[in-house]
């Protein structure tokens, strides 16, 4: 299998792209970033993009599954129209690309409580992006929605203090189905889901994500 990824750079991207590389059912993996990595790996192509035109990387985008892991908050972003930009135009404008190319499967990372029609925009981001890429019609479209992730050596304060407080409340028997996923199992999980399950939609929720494959 050949492996398409946005997103390569963040923290499940990243995850999920070591996943990828040692797995031997991908052959190929190709990441699409703003600049060079310095990764090295007989596997990897790095597709150096220009994200507001990706037309130019068209003839690039072609393989079996592609993964998208692109995404940011409205702190990084600066705006809700850089947000948008981001999380909505980019992915859905890759998809776009990908089907028309023939890719066969596409495997969304979105978020818990993702919804078009959700009052909160982050959610409702996520939702559209989601309904969006459906009414392309892959042959196989996974989603995946987890809550809490663990980044490693994560450096946002709210991050470590969210997820103290939750692993508090889990020990307690609270809000298990809500409890803080690493980055890595979330990265491990995605990359088995286009080898193990069916043609069609499916949609991965936050608590069947750890007990998935």
């Amino acid at each position: 299998m050949k492996a398409l990824v946005i997103g390569a750079t963040g923290a499940t991207g990243k995850n999920l792209v070591d996943f990828l590389l040692h797995d031997a059912d991908y052959a190929a993996v190709v990441i699409f970033v703003r600049a060079p990595t310095q990764r090295s790996h007989p596997k990897l192509t790095e597709i150096l993009t220009d994200f507001d035109n990706l037309e130019a990387v068209s003839p690039f985008v072609h393989g079996d599954v592609w993964f998208s892991c692109l995404g940011t908050t409205l702190k990084t972003a600066g705006s809700r129209d850089r947000q948008w930009h981001i999380d909505f135009e980019i992915p859905l404008k890759f998809a776009e690309v990908a089907k028309r190319n023939g890719v066969f499967s596409a495997v969304l990372l979105s978020a818990y409580g993702a919804k078009a029609s959700s009052p909160l925009y982050y959610s409702m981001v996520k939702g559209k992006l989601e309904d969006q890429i459906e009414t392309l019609a892959f042959n196989q479209y996974i989603i995946f929605k987890p809550a809490m992730l663990l980044r490693k050596n994560t450096d946002r304060s709210g991050e470590r203090v969210s997820a103290l407080l939750l692993n508090f409340l889990n020990g307690l028997g609270l809000f298990r189905k809500f409890r803080p996923l690493p980055t890595s199992l979330l990265a491990e999980k995605m990359a088995k889901a286009p080898k193990t399950l069916s043609t069609g939609l499916h949609i991965i929720m936050l608590d069947k994500i750890r007990d998935f494959g």
